[in-house]
């Protein structure tokens, strides 16, 4: 496990933490709603595009410009922030202090726009921005100019891989306690979503029936044409064996360490990578036998009986930002076909 200190004076500014993928839906919360943290307890991530002020125009920036800062299709802003800042918990931060006069936020918390908000107790140096205002995950990000990483000393667990996603605990499940779509599923959607139109150039496409089909199906109507010749998609990954006849694009997870996506070995189809538990959902939604069962339930199976457990009064929808920021985000954004597709967008 490793500790982040500051590169001023040495103090430890986290508990000890393990690496794992950054969260797909790290930048992407839901409005007006109080969030829990990102991160899991004595873990972190790292960033690797530019986050946070300073902010400028896209008018201002040019194309080339944007594109050295990963952005390849026209936003309101690109940043100019750092690159490779890391986030942890805030449970796992230690001997920081807030700073008064950068403590600004929408309504309910902190959101980070004027910089780093955090100072290390043993210099005052600011090392990090602590961010749980409405509409954010809670999260304490690293300024990695600030920091330095050294090993704790202390033995990390197994690393997460492929065979975690047969784990029931590993699934994410679609909706709320409350009724209402789970925010990393519509972060997750989005997501997946940009890679799909990228990876069809806009074409319009025939999802699997089952699951995939169940909860995607309306987002993937609203964001896709319909027609003939549509390009065919299956759900593929570990433990799953891939379609026959070979889908067109193939739905797979990330790597829970390292965030990558899956492939069939010696094979470069096209793939969409999924988050991981969102995938592992759709791969293995859990208990569907019909036969019935004796004694207590299984965990997992719903009583038939009144009252139901609520359910949400809307078709999944994915969330804008998500999609429109992973959209511009990807190289092909520049190529003319999505360039139709982008303007044909904003006018329906």
């Amino acid at each position: 496990m490793d500790v982040f200190v500051c590169v001023a004076c040495g103090t430890e500014l986290t508990a000890p933490v393990s690496r794992v993928a950054l969260p797909v839906h790290a930048h992407y919360g839901a409005w007006e709603e109080l969030h829990p943290p990102l991160m899991e307890a004595a873990t972190y991530a790292v960033d690797p595009r530019p986050t946070g002020p300073p902010w400028k125009l896209w008018a201002e920036v040019g194309e080339d410009k944007a594109a050295q800062q990963g952005v390849y299709a026209p936003v309101y802003s690109v940043s100019f922030g750092a690159r490779d800042r890391i986030v942890i918990a805030p449970g796992d931060s230690r001997s920081m202090a807030l700073i008064p006069e950068r403590c600004e936020g929408y309504c309910r918390g902190l959101d980070g726009r004027g910089g780093p908000n955090l100072a290390c107790e043993g210099c005052g140096r600011a090392v990090a921005t602590r961010m749980d205002d409405c509409g954010l995950w809670q999260a304490v990000w690293l300024e990695p100019d600030a920091v330095t990483r050294r090993a704790s000393g202390r033995p990390a667990g197994p690393a997460p891989g492929w065979a975690d996603l047969e784990r029931a605990e590993h699934r994410v499940p679609p909706v709320e306690p409350d009724g209402s779509w789970s925010r990393r599923w519509e972060a997750a959607v989005g997501v997946a979503l940009a890679h799909l139109v990228a990876a069809t150039e806009g074409r319009p496409v025939a999802l699997p029936p089952g699951p995939v089909a169940d909860l995607l199906g309306h987002a993937v109507d609203h964001y896709l044409p319909a027609g003939p010749g549509a390009r065919s998609v299956g759900l593929a990954g570990p433990g799953v064996r891939t379609p026959r006849p070979r889908p067109d694009v193939l739905l797979v997870p990330r790597h829970p360490l390292t965030g990558a996506p899956w492939r069939p070995r010696g094979d470069e189809d096209s793939v969409v990578p999924l988050d991981s538990g969102v995938w592992a959902y759709l791969a293995h939604p859990g208990e569907t036998s019909p036969m019935p069962a004796t004694g207590v339930l299984p965990e997992g199976v719903l009583r038939d009986d009144y009252p139901l457990p609520p359910r949400p009064w809307r078709p999944l929808t994915p969330h804008r930002c998500a999609f429109a920021d992973t959209l511009a985000g990807l190289p092909a954004a520049r190529g003319l076909r999505l360039r139709g597709y982008r303007d044909a967008s904003r006018r329906s």
